[in-house]
Formats: C-alpha cells, structure tokens, sequence
C-alpha cells in the first residue's frame, strides 16, 4: 500500500464557502478515480493552536495508483479552481504502509 498525507492552511480572507467547496470537491474524487482504496479528509477541530487547516489521507495499492490520482484531470482541476486561490501553506507526504 501506499499513502499519501496532505496538510493545508488557508489563507485569513478564505470564506466558510470557499473552505466548503474544497471538501465538497474532495468528496467527489473517490468515485471519479478507482485507484483509491481509502479516502478520508476533514477540517482540523482547533484543539491546538497552529494546526493546519484540513488534513487529507489517501490510500492506493501502490505508487503508480497515486500517480494516476495525482494527475487525474479532475483532481488537478480541484487543486487549481479551488484549493489554489485560498492556500496559504501545504505540506504533504508519501509513503509506503
């Protein structure tokens, strides 16, 4: 298996319904790209201070399953409609379960 670990910080001005639309399009990404075995993501609960913003982890079968997700037009189309014009910061990881 192989995983793939994404953190996102929005920027100040990011509106309720900017943040919305981000995880209404990630909702729809499982259905769109069979090569996901697990998909969960969710807005961080503000327990602590400085956390980012949402946390996204993504299951494949192995290394050229995310690279067909990563590529996927639609999901590259999420990223530049909707995740880009409120991101403030990214971090992400890959690696191997």
């Amino acid at each position: 298996m192989f995983r793939h670990v994404v953190l996102l910080r929005w920027i100040p001005e990011a509106t309720a319904e900017q943040r919305a639309a981000v995880e209404s399009g990630l909702a729809t990404l499982p259905s769109l790209i069979p090569e996901i075995r697990s998909y969960v993501f969710g807005a961080d609960a503000h327990v602590n201070e400085g956390n980012f913003d949402l946390a996204v982890v993504a299951d494949f079968d192995d290394f050229d399953g995310y690279l067909v997700y990563r590529d996927q037009p639609d999901h590259v189309a999420l990223i530049a409609e909707r995740i880009r014009p409120i991101l403030a910061e990214r971090a992400a990881v890959q690696h191997e379960i």
